[in-house]
């Protein structure tokens, strides 16, 4: 009997990958429907709040080329439930903007756009309200966070162990409104058959888009596919429909063509979503001896007007260290800004930003290693569930790291250490994000020659899907990558939950597995042999890992960074960074390191670069394009040290594994920061931290 070798921990090369070098991956604005496409432009609300008193298309219609003007006046009505801002050129109220308020169709992307200018919009507009304080008078409590999670949690007498705390904490730390800007721009492209649409849309999920358009135009499931097999990153932004999405359906319908939507750079700012700003205060309780007796975490949010988005920022507070007495709450002021929506690890970044900063701040003020510090207040339980966890490393990742690092012997002083005209100094932080599983369905089918195809709706978002899945299905039916034929990206395929929260591939990867169980279990109890048209089963997943209830489950990581200041010019630099993680099984050991890096160095971008600046008197995003918003290149990242420990779970899922996407994220701009502070003795409490702020008063 031939042996298959092992694929799953492989670190094979992206199957994708050509088809990517050499263009042949269509991505959505390159589909190719068969038919001469038509372009959609939008007109957008230069106010943040108001009414339009006037809207005149007339010299755009009269353009050569120009298809039609959809107005509030002549859309097709959709059906009213839907949600936030999807009822797009529904009515004529404005809530943030950038909002859609017209839309050009024209032959061409060139005469669409310029058409966009002839279109005459009038309002009656309010001073718009977009300032987030934590003295505002209508901040209030959301009924629960993200997730259906707990709004507030409280455990012990929180203000009397601070009160009688020997050392304390109490620090405010914010970060700003954030936008993930993928390379690749937000697309969709509709087609109507009669009452059938098809889109094909860069998204995390055809599922979850199909979804939402079957009830705006109330349609039958069938009636609506949803095609999306190449995506060029998301980062959350894709995960959710947008209106675009319908949008680009609606004027499908109404000009009887193709039409092809693809937000520019700038419109991406206000219609794709965005992180949420937050104001946390941290205020932290130990003994003498560096235990925590308090740890209390206050988050302020803003969400939008028309729909609201709590962020679970404090969640992370809740899970990390030891405290006999424990608060966390979530405040949220309703502005005239666009709605908010999850960006990587949505709630643990800027969440561990505020709580691995404050713990940099109790080391040195009861004068012990931060590492140190982190090793004695590590819980041996879930701190608020009071359960086991399914596995938990954190304490091996931050040995395992200083280790690496170098990080013996370290000068706990602040601002001492120069290189020519740059202080140096280093920083530590923890990661941790949770491990979830959701519903997945999946279907495998045998043929006559033994060539194995899988189905399932799951998305490749650049993460690697498609090599990762393959190498799961593969050891599941014991043969070769080159016997499994793999089908994802499309609504029309076995359903599965889309790619975020990092429980893609732990969801589709176990549905697979199971299916692949039960298709071996068969063709072992028929002897092996095959009717003609071969066999066909469907299984997967229902939802969480039957564990979930008793045992807590989580990645965990831990980041070391060198950090270089300018003393002439504040310039900070990264020279050096070492990252250690636990998160289960590990699939592929290259992709996955792709994904580790990436995390982390959209860390070390949050923790100097990103931010989105909005003009307090007109409402609008100032510097909504890359000149403006500025993230970390290839010239802003050093000498990055990537491992992870072998680490068995077998509560979490079928494969051991927690999810990769978003843990490297997460403590990574507290550990800049960090080292920031230990260069120059500055702690910088606001991000992100620009050469300018070294020279605050």
């Amino acid at each position: 009997m031939t042996t298959v070798e092992r694929l799953v921990g492989a670190g094979i090369d992206r199957v994708d990958g050509p088809a990517k070098v050499r263009g042949t991956a269509p991505y959505a604005y390159e589909q190719d429907p068969g038919e001469p496409i038509a372009h959609v432009a939008l007109v957008q609300s230069t106010v943040n709040r108001g009414r339009i008193t006037r809207l005149d298309p007339t010299r755009a219609e009269a353009l050569p080329g120009v298809l039609a003007v959809i107005t509030p006046a002549n859309a097709p009505r959709l059906s009213g439930d839907l949600a936030s801002d999807l009822p797009v050129l529904q009515s004529l109220d404005v809530h943030y903007q950038g909002q859609v308020v017209a839309a050009v169709v024209a032959e061409t992307s060139e005469v669409a756009r310029a058409a966009v200018g002839e279109v005459l919009v009038e309002y009656a507009a309010e001073p718009p309200d977009v300032r987030l304080s934590a003295r505002r008078p209508d901040l209030y409590a959301p009924a629960h966070v993200m997730g259906g999670q707990a709004t507030d949690s409280v455990i012990g007498d929180v203000d009397g162990a601070l009160a009688a705390a020997a050392v304390t904490v109490d620090a405010t730390y914010e970060t700003p409104v954030q936008h993930h800007n993928p390379i690749e721009m937000h697309t969709s492209m509709a087609r109507w058959d009669g009452d059938a649409l098809t889109l094909w849309d860069a998204d995390q999920g055809p599922h979850t888009i199909a979804k939402d358009l079957v009830t705006a135009f109330e349609l039958e499931p069938g009636q609506v596919r949803v095609v999306s097999p190449y995506v060029g990153g998301a980062f959350g932004s894709k995960a959710f429909t947008h209106p675009h999405q319908v949008l680009a359906a609606l004027v499908a319908r109404v000009v009887g063509r193709t039409v092809v939507l693809e937000l520019t750079r700038q419109q991406m700012f206000s219609l794709a979503g965005h992180r949420t700003p937050t104001i946390q205060r941290i205020r932290l309780g130990a003994d003498p001896e560096g235990r925590l007796t308090a740890i209390s975490h206050e988050v302020v949010e803003h969400t939008a007007r028309i729909d609201e988005f709590a962020e679970q920022t404090a969640t992370p507070s809740r899970v990390m260290y030891a405290a006999a007495n424990r608060r966390t709450t979530h405040r949220l002021a309703r502005l005239d800004v666009p709605p908010p929506t999850i960006m990587r690890a949505p709630g643990e970044t800027p969440g561990m930003y505020a709580l691995e900063s404050a713990m940099d701040e109790l080391a040195h003020a009861i004068g012990l290693d931060p590492v140190e510090l982190r090793l004695r207040n590590e819980p041996a339980e879930d701190p608020e569930r009071g359960i086991p966890w399914s596995s938990r490393s954190l304490v091996a990742c931050l040995r395992t790291g200083a280790e690496r690092f170098g990080w013996a012997g370290r000068d706990p002083r602040p601002g001492v250490r120069t290189d020519g005209r740059w202080l140096v100094g280093t920083g530590v932080a923890a990661a941790t994000y949770p491990a979830r599983r959701r519903k997945a369905d999946c279907r495998i089918s045998v043929d006559g020659r033994g060539r194995y195809t899988v189905e399932i709706d799951g998305s490749d978002i650049g993460t690697g899907t498609w090599t990762a899945l393959a190498q799961i299905a593969a050891d599941a039916l014991g043969v070769g990558m080159d016997g499994v034929e793999l089908r994802i990206g499309d609504s029309r395929l076995p359903f599965a939950g889309g790619a975020g929260g990092s429980m893609g591939l732990a969801s589709w990867g176990s549905a697979v597995v199971l299916t692949a169980r039960e298709l071996r279990r068969r063709l072992e109890s028929s002897g092996g042999s095959l009717s003609p048209g071969g066999l066909t089963v469907d299984g997967g997943v229902d939802g969480p890992s039957p564990h979930a209830g008793e045992r807590s489950m989580h990645s965990f990581g831990a980041h070391f960074v060198e950090v270089r200041v300018d003393a002439d010019t504040g310039e900070v630099r990264v020279p050096r960074a070492t990252s250690v993680y636990a998160a289960g099984t590990i699939v592929n050991a290259k992709t996955a390191r792709s994904q580790f890096l990436g995390g982390f160095c959209m860390g070390l971008s949050m923790a100097l670069h990103e931010e989105s600046v909005q003009d307090e008197r007109f409402g609008h995003y100032a510097n909504h394009d890359l000149a403006g918003y500025h993230v970390a290149t290839n010239a802003d990242i050093g000498e990055i040290d990537i491992s992870w420990l072998e680490e068995d779970d077998p509560y979490v899922n079928e494969l051991g594994l927690k999810g990769i996407g978003e843990v490297g994220i997460t403590g990574a701009a507290a550990a800049v920061a960090n080292g920031y502070w230990h260069a120059t003795g500055r702690r910088v409490r606001d991000l992100p931290i620009t050469p300018d702020k070294f020279f605050r008063p």
